[in-house]
């Protein structure tokens, strides 16, 4: 699920209130995931190297120099691609993130978008994504999309798999 909108439209109060809904043991959200100040971020990955490199891959932190330095001195775009790698690790059923992509570049956060899409596909991961950014939707190909408004109104697309949106 995507929800998109502007700022200040209640993107944020919609994500907050969808993940309510969801049991906690199912659940994880990116902004909740802590920044470790300690050691290398490689480190803090569980499993062995492939598994590990394979996970940092997904979320975009695969080079050696991200691998090696601790989390906490990383930039901000890459902070939250190290949140992404940790929610993704959890094995969580739902992943929520607010600012969806919003502080990487826009050819990084398409392709953040499309190896989340097909991790979705293959685990049946359910990805809830609020972001100001619609140029991702391509590689995102999310299910629902909310669009919202900052008139208060709410418009809803479902994806019609057999034909695309709809």
């Amino acid at each position: 699920c995507f929800i998109a909108g502007a700022s200040g439209a209640g993107k944020s109060t919609l994500l907050k209130a969808l993940y309510e809904q969801v049991p906690a043991a199912e659940r994880v959200r990116l902004d909740e995931m802590p920044i470790e100040r300690q050691a290398a971020l490689i480190d803090y990955v569980d499993g062995t190297l492939w598994s590990a490199t394979e996970i940092l891959c997904r979320a975009g932190l695969s080079d050696v120099f991200s691998m090696l330095t601790c989390p906490s001195k990383l930039s901000a775009g890459q902070q939250w691609r190290y949140r992404l790698a940790k929610a993704l690790m959890s094995q969580k059923q739902w992943i929520f993130a607010d600012e969806f992509t919003d502080s990487l570049d826009r050819i990084t956060a398409a392709v953040i978008a499309h190896h989340l899409r097909k991790l979705s596909a293959q685990t049946g991961t359910i990805f809830v994504l609020a972001s100001c950014h619609e140029d991702i939707l391509c590689d995102l190909q999310p299910d629902v999309i909310v669009m919202k408004y900052l008139n208060g109104k709410t418009h809803l697309i479902y994806k019609d798999k057999s034909q695309g949106y709809g």
